[in-house]
């Protein structure tokens, strides 16, 4: 069970991230149901650092966001600058991905194998 503190401080982050209640409601809900990324997430609300104990396929919250930077990317790219100033919705959608991709781990792997901007040996 996620304690209030830590409900009150998710709530905090969507709003700043600006996702409406419902959106936190349902991060919460999702959250109470996987303990390994709750615990990524509490390290991160503490000390402002990700823990990446917890992988996935061996995939780490690091690992999210470096690959979730590219789509920032492109939103600057449309001239879209409010994710530039906004490391609060950069960090909560790395940690939703990273609850979706818990209960669909090959889909999330495929997009992390084609969707990035370096190429390493195999991608092609």
């Amino acid at each position: 069970m996620i304690e209030q503190e830590v409900k009150r401080w998710i709530c905090e982050l969507c709003d700043a991230a600006g996702e409406k209640a419902l959106f936190a409601e349902n991060f919460i809900n999702r959250l109470e149901q996987a303990p390994e990324i709750y615990k990524e997430l509490l390290y991160f609300a503490y000390h402002q650092n990700f823990l990446c104990q917890y992988k996935i396929q061996g995939y780490s919250i690091v690992d999210i966001m470096v690959w979730q930077m590219d789509h920032f990317k492109a939103q600057l790219d449309r001239d879209n600058y409010t994710v530039k100033h906004n490391q609060n919705k950069m960090v909560l959608t790395a940690f939703d991905t990273f609850l979706k991709m818990e209960k669909e781990p090959q889909k999330y792997v495929e997009l992390l194998q084609s969707e990035t901007g370096t190429d390493y040996p195999g991608k092609y």
